[in-house]
């Protein structure tokens, strides 16, 4: 969920510092006719603003003092494609498979979704013909996705069920669960920019101001786990799933795109666990981080093993890093179950958080090329 606090930030800027530099960070692996984009805190400057339709790499340089976001937006303001946690003094090749229109490039200092933007024209038509692999992988992409959401709005009527009983305890134990969905799909979700602060918001990433209008789960967590009563607060389950409800009734006029929205939000999802989950920030008061890392990982997972027959025939040395990286992630995370679930985050040492921030850099290495061979 964006935005995101400064100590999120602070820990995404180390992430992208050492993930980064893999990327075309050093200088010595810009993609070739990559369209240089430089961002600052406070300007966004791109080489070429008339483009050709297809895929194109944008090489965005962050010469400011902020982790910076750049987005790829749609006429209406919606979001088509992009890449967050670009930290200070890095840079990043990154790929996107553009259709002929209108669109605006934005470099977000601070990550906000605001700030500084470019204007772009695209003509002309993709070359080549649709694999009809990737056109099944984002048709089943989709499936999933409904399913999750499904299964989200499910497990959330228990939990708002349990608030609106005055169940601590129960509603306790069914709020980690009611997120799980939501967090393997979380890319697809914050598409649709006014639902995902309605039920996403974290109370530290909001301006006084906006407080008085904040929902959602993390309100109703802070109710459970600091004020141990939730009293009041049943409005709030009742728009959670009022808000759910309407992200659903959206989904099956979505169109998905294999670079952008799937291997793009391979990647968004793991850079959530870097700067959500790995340090803390994302389950505040309940420190149930390591279900909302679990299933933030199995998205992206979820999203590679769809498109793996093409990534393995096209780049079989990038299907075998990923499949360890994965698999290095999944065994750590497992040293930490406990039942059904996981060990309270605030119990996780300082050595093993940083063995989970490790292995996060070593798995988005591999998975922020996912993006370059799809679109090949």
């Amino acid at each position: 969920m964006r935005p995101v606090s400064a100590l999120a930030l602070a820990g995404a800027a180390a992430v992208s510092m050492s993930l980064l530099s893999a990327c075309g960070g050093d200088g010595k692996a810009d993609a070739a006719g990559a369209i240089p984009v430089t961002a600052t805190d406070d300007s966004c400057e791109v080489a070429k603003t008339d483009l050709t339709a297809g895929k194109t790499t944008f090489k965005v340089s962050n010469k400011g003092s902020k982790v910076n976001e750049f987005e790829v937006l749609k006429p209406d303001g919606k979001i088509l494609a992009e890449r967050e946690n670009i930290g200070p003094g890095t840079s990043v090749d990154f790929v996107v498979n553009l259709p002929a229109g209108q669109f605006t490039l934005l470099c977000s200092a601070g990550q906000t979704g605001k700030g500084p933007s470019q204007k772009v024209t695209v003509t002309g038509k993709a070359e080549g013909g649709a694999d009809a692999r990737l056109s099944k992988a984002a048709a089943d992409y989709k499936a999933f996705v409904i399913v999750k959401l499904d299964d989200t709005i499910a497990k959330t009527q228990a939990f708002v069920d349990a608030v609106k009983a005055g169940d601590v305890e129960k509603a306790k134990e069914l709020y980690a669960p009611s997120r799980v969905g939501w967090e393997t799909i979380e890319p697809v979700a914050e598409k649709f920019g006014d639902i995902d602060p309605k039920v996403d918001a974290r109370e530290a990433d909001l301006k006084p101001e906006e407080k008085k209008d904040w929902s959602g789960w993390h309100l109703l967590e802070k109710a459970l786990w600091e004020d141990g009563s939730v009293k009041g607060k049943e409005k709030y389950g009742d728009q959670l799933l009022k808000d759910l409800e309407t992200l659903k009734s959206r989904l099956p006029g979505l169109t998905l795109d294999p670079v952008n929205d799937m291997a793009g939000g391979a990647k968004e999802l793991l850079d959530e666990v870097a700067t959500g989950k790995v340090t803390g920030e994302e389950e505040a008061f309940s420190h149930t981080d390591l279900v909302d890392f679990k299933a933030n990982v199995d998205g992206a997972k979820k999203i590679y093993e769809l498109l793996k027959p093409v990534v393995q025939e096209r780049d079989a040395q990038l299907a075998t890093d990923l499949d360890d990286n994965f698999a290095k992630v999944e065994a750590l995370l497992k040293k930490h179950e406990k039942g059904d679930g996981y060990v309270s985050y605030d119990k996780v040492g300082k050595d093993d958080r940083k063995d989970l921030a490790d292995a996060v850099n070593a798995l988005g290495e591999p998975l922020s090329k996912l993006a370059e061979v799809v679109a090949a």
